[in-house]
């Protein structure tokens, strides 16, 4: 069995997710984030359970792209703008770039995980981010913000009325929008020595290794810290198939 340990250097990463597959019945697609580990000499890493590498994310089912409908209600017209997010921070900076100073009310909510947020924008309490979150649950779509922008037409619709309004076009703008499933990747790296490195890539390659970069500042002379992604599945048979091809023991690092 490889041996797999925990890296501050590699555990501080973000996860990466997985690219799409044409063939699949399921299409899949990823967001691409990056980070670099700061050089630090020979950092003390500590062990870590042999049950760490296959305590993978759940898959999830997220957008491809950004979507949008329109539909006018009572004179009042309602926009809803959707869009994959990896994180708060894109939420926010998607509800940034699409609100309309102009419109009366920037309604939004947004799902990421087990994170939730959502906002009236002046509407009566619980009567417009919260019918957007209830339409994304509905929907079984994660890490997505949606927006719903609304210009008044002067007739005005009432709690109920607008819960439904909100809730309806949000519902609708998601309902048929095209969408993708995201398996997460673990971020891996291996002290290799440089006479080894032709065979390591060799596995990286079956393996269907991803993203994959070199770190030389490892303070051992003639190794390199060889950093990739990987599927949670793969990284114990990936590491034992590393182990036997150079014949010496490479443990793994997440």
């Amino acid at each position: 069995m490889a041996a797999v340990r925990a890296s501050p250097r590699l555990r501080s990463l973000p996860l990466l997710f997985s690219q799409p597959d044409a063939a699949a019945t399921v299409r899949h697609c990823f967001f691409c984030a990056s980070a670099s580990a700061s050089p630090s000499p020979a950092p003390t890493r500590a062990m870590a359970s042999p049950s760490s590498s296959s305590a993978a994310p759940s898959p999830y089912t997220t957008l491809v792209g950004r979507v949008s409908c329109e539909r006018e209600i009572k004179r009042s017209k309602f926009i809803a703008i959707a869009a994959p997010v990896p994180n708060e921070r894109a939420a926010m900076a998607f509800l940034d770039e699409v609100k309309d100073p102009k419109a009366t009310h920037n309604c939004w909510a947004y799902k990421l995980g087990e994170q939730f947020r959502y906002n009236d924008d002046g509407e009566p309490s619980s009567t417009a981010g919260k019918p957007i979150y209830s339409a994304v649950i509905s929907s079984g779509i994660d890490m997505v913000m949606v927006v719903v922008i609304r210009y008044f037409g002067g007739i005005k619709l009432g709690t109920g009325g607008l819960v439904r309004a909100y809730g309806g076009v949000a519902s609708e703008c998601l309902k048929d929008a095209p969408t993708c499933l995201v398996k997460p990747k673990a971020r891996v790296g291996m002290e290799v020595p440089f006479d080894l490195l032709g065979t390591v890539y060799h596995q990286l390659q079956h393996y269907q290794a991803e993203d994959i970069k070199q770190d030389y500042d490892t303070g051992k002379d003639g190794t390199v810290m060889v950093m990739f992604k990987v599927g949670y599945e793969k990284v114990e048979d990936l590491g034992n198939a590393v182990n036997s091809a150079c014949s010496r023991k490479i443990e793994l690092f997440l």
